[in-house]
């Protein structure tokens, strides 16, 4: 579903950070704009209303290099978190070129977890898409913070094929740029395929 802009000699590829409510998506998004240089990124909007908030912001990172000349710009998402905003959801995921589900950690958050993937795939089937033939990786986030699950016990629960993941705390700043860089090189890799 990339958007090739000639004039600019730019792709633009979407990514959707999606996941249960205050798992951390916000903030991964948060930290990579305040990580990034100036040069590197666009202006963060943040649509809120009273009861839900979505950010979003275009991000150029400067290694990515470019495919039959052009610069791969990347356009960061995250979605509410709670079910019931699901229009907001789904309007979102529309023309997704990857997904970062980000997983809570904490023991508690288990059925959270997996009321959201199951809520990925269920919107990503009514537009067409398929999570498993997606650029998709997992970042098990929080993984700072007390009563956590095992990575494996993660892994079994939400990632039973296999797909990348990360640990992540995105509060304390480490893994969020690793898990940007996992998705990037599937959706780079998608975008190979398709030149030749």
């Amino acid at each position: 579903m990339s958007f090739i802009n000639y004039a600019a000699r730019e792709i633009n590829c979407k990514i959707v950070y999606y996941g249960p409510g205050l798992c951390g998506k916000t903030t991964n998004l948060q930290q990579i704009y305040a990580k990034s240089s100036s040069e590197a990124k666009g202006k963060m909007i943040s649509l809120a209303t009273e009861t839900e908030r979505t950010l979003f912001f275009d991000f150029l990172p400067l290694d990515l290099g470019e495919i039959r000349g052009f610069k791969v710009r990347l356009h960061l998402y995250t979605v509410p978190g709670q079910v019931f905003y699901d229009a907001s959801r789904k309007l979102i995921l529309k023309g997704v070129d990857g997904v970062v589900f980000v997983a809570d950690s904490q023991a508690d958050r288990f059925d959270a977890n997996i009321e959201s993937l199951l809520n990925l795939r269920d919107n990503l089937d009514e537009q067409g898409f398929d999570l498993d033939k997606l650029p998709y990786v997992i970042q098990y986030n929080k993984r700072d913070l007390p009563n956590l699950s095992t990575v494996d016990e993660l892994r079994s629960l939400l990632n039973a094929d296999g797909v990348p993941d990360f640990e992540a705390s995105a509060f304390e700043e480490w893994g969020i740029f690793e898990t940007l860089k996992g998705i990037a090189k599937l959706i780079l890799n998608e975008l190979k395929k398709g030149q030749k």
